[in-house]
């Protein structure tokens, strides 16, 4: 007589329906050689909440309320449902410790991805969410009609602070609300955080004095937590709206203490997503895009880069959409296999960020993919221009005019010398 050595099979059930506090999970999986579809699901139901590889010998009553249930199967997609008890409240990490741990290294599964996550109310209740979102950040620039715009000097490290300030200056005067730091500067000796800030302050005074606009910046502070909130304290005490965070290398947990610190001071998150394709570009193994925008949206991200779908960057103009979505509805409408149903009660929207290779032959198509509540970042696009960075944002401010109007850019470009001058250069070309 055989005796039952595990119970994967214990966690999945057809018949079940999830209840209004569950949190669903969307998987994409492949079992590993020699496993079934059954076997592979059970595992991952078990692994993320309460299983073990074997029978035990005795258990409180109270494990059966706590297991995850696989419910429901579409091919190599499964989708499950994990108990609310499972989770500790305003806990980013330990969410992902249980839907995005172990599972992932279980021999018995050859690819795993996941999807996308259906938060209920009552968990996503204890975060805050973005402080000021879209409606903060446009009544603070109180630009209300166009994607908000920005650029990095570029290349995007090597310029001393003094020269960083200059083409800071020149993309302001150029017509851009914003200058960026890329993911890789923070303090280096050649360019250290300080000098940068009170110089790019005193060129943001100035900017501001001559075009009469708020300008500000995107000024990385990325580091050791109790690190970023001093150097959040120091943008704040200039004057400064916002701080970029590499959200992915820091990790939810300073992200969300970041949240805390700068909300106090009325301050902006802009999040860059350095290091994301290590696990989202595979499209059968890993963590998707979309799932990373929700999780950061929860937290409490005020924007977040999210591809172009045209520019240089991996990411097709179903999955930016997507990402779009979750980012800025109020309710998110289920999509097939790339997005599960979202409500975000009180949690505001948050700005999709579309930047890498793009210039202003390309505004029109990102516009169309996008809609206009988008944060355009044009950098190498405006740098090489050939008249230089306050030519080529303007010619960028050009194509954005020329879209609204809804005016073809090379006819626009006929009367718009900076424009014309671009569309020369790179045309209409998709940068690779």
């Amino acid at each position: 007589m055989s005796k039952k050595i595990e119970w994967y099979h214990d966690f999945i059930d057809k018949s079940y329906r999830p209840k209004k506090n569950d949190l669903k999970v969307l998987f994409y999986f492949e079992p590993a050689a020699g496993i079934t579809k059954e076997d592979a699901i059970g595992r991952i139901a078990s692994e993320s909440s309460t299983g073990t590889w074997t029978t035990l010998f005795k258990m409180p009553p109270r494990m059966k309320s706590l297991m995850a249930t696989a419910y429901e199967v579409q091919g190599n997609y499964v989708k499950v449902a994990y108990p609310a008890d499972l989770w500790e409240n305003g806990n980013t990490p330990q969410l992902l410790s249980g839907i995005a741990g172990n599972i992932f290294g279980m021999k018995a599964l050859k690819n795993l991805r996941l999807i996308d996550v259906s938060l209920p109310q009552d968990y996503i209740k204890h975060f805050k969410g973005p402080n000021l979102g879209i409606p903060g950040l446009r009544k603070y620039f109180k630009v209300y009609d166009r994607p908000l715009t920005g650029a990095v000097p570029k290349p995007k490290v090597g310029f001393s602070s003094e020269e960083h300030a200059k083409i800071g200056y020149e993309t302001w005067m150029g017509g851009f609300d914003l200058v960026k730091d890329d993911e890789n500067l923070i303090s280096q000796k050649f360019n250290t955080f300080k000098r940068r800030v009170d110089l790019m302050t005193k060129m943001r005074d100035r900017a501001e004095r001559e075009t009469g606009s708020v300008k500000d910046a995107l000024l990385n502070i990325t580091a050791e937590t109790e690190e970023m909130e001093k150097r959040a304290k120091y943008l704040h005490d200039k004057g400064w709206k916002y701080a970029m965070i590499d959200v992915v290398v820091a990790g939810t947990s300073a992200v969300q203490t970041l949240r805390e610190h700068m909300g106090d001071m009325g301050m902006a998150i802009h999040a860059h997503r350095a290091m994301h394709a290590a696990f989202d570009r595979d499209e059968k193994h890993g963590i998707t895009m979309q799932f990373l925008a929700k999780i950061m949206r929860m937290i409490g991200v005020d924007e977040i880069h999210s591809g172009t779908a045209v520019g240089k960057l991996v990411g097709s103009k179903e999955e930016v959409q997507a990402i779009a979505s979750v980012l800025r509805d109020k309710h998110v409408k289920k999509r097939g296999n790339i997005i599960l149903e979202q409500d975000w009660g009180n949690i505001k929207p948050a700005f999709p960020v579309s930047s890498g290779g793009l210039h202003p032959g390309l505004v029109p198509e990102v516009i169309d993919i996008y809609g206009k509540d988008l944060m355009l970042l044009v950098s190498g696009g405006i740098h090489g221009h050939p008249h230089g960075t306050r030519a080529g944002a303007m010619a960028t401010m050009q194509a954005l005019e020329a879209k609204n109007k809804k005016i073809k850019l090379e006819e626009y470009a006929k009367t718009h010398r900076e424009l014309r001058e671009a569309l020369e250069k790179w045309g209409r070309m998709k940068t690779e």
